[in-house]
């Protein structure tokens, strides 16, 4: 039998994303570029995967810590996810990308949805993030070249106010105010933490 909580997200999918107004809750300020714009006709495609799964009494998703040398996002911690290759749909990708970057084959993977895509303009990506579910724990098995660790992350910590902090940085020689969700010692921030924004006031807190 399935979760109700899984089966009350893939109700709430079907009705109008609340998009904007819900990654607002988790972006920089002031904001210093187009995240609300309509991409550049240059923009590339690329899609993101939240993977939901069962592990003992919670629900969680895996997330990725991006090696510190990479060109773009160095470090941050992110969703699996990247480019969409020619004659790929994005949930094609986001399957392909979830399977190079931390081994987890499309099998027994059920797609729920997709979320508002959001425009990163600091690496020029129109991103489509999808959610989806596996009703077991995977086994990850990270790509060491890009990957330097995998975090588990629980779903219930998205509605934690105190797993929910704010920094400030220097960006573009002005400084801005920069909200993250925190867990462990990891900060989950910028175009992923907006992304969770909207996944959580979609999904609500875990019931079951």
């Amino acid at each position: 039998m399935e979760s109700k909580w899984i089966e009350h997200l893939r109700t709430e999918l079907r009705r109008p994303l609340p998009g904007i107004e819900a990654q607002r809750r988790m972006a920089p300020t002031p904001i210093s570029g187009p995240y609300f714009d309509s991409p550049p006709d240059g923009a590339r495609r690329a899609a993101v995967m939240i993977l939901l799964y069962p592990d003992a009494n919670e629900w969680r998703m895996p997330l990725i810590v991006r090696h510190a040398d990479l060109a773009h996002h160095g470090g941050q911690v992110g969703l699996p996810g990247g480019l969409i290759e020619p004659g790929e749909t994005a949930l094609q990708a986001a399957l392909r990308e979830l399977h190079e970057e931390i081994g987890v084959p499309a099998d027994g993977i059920e797609p729920l949805g997709q979320f508002s895509p959001l425009y990163v303009y600091v690496s020029n990506n129109y991103v489509t993030p999808w959610v989806a579910v596996i009703h077991r724990r995977p086994t990850f098995q990270r790509n060491a070249a890009e990957v330097a660790e995998v975090i588990e992350l629980p779903i219930a910590s998205l509605f934690d106010p105190a797993q929910i902090g704010e920094f400030d940085r220097q960006w573009e020689s002005a400084p801005q105010r920069v909200p993250y969700f925190a867990f462990d010692l990891h900060r989950i921030w910028g175009a992923t933490a907006m992304i969770l924004a909207e996944f959580a006031a979609i999904a609500g807190p875990p019931a079951d």
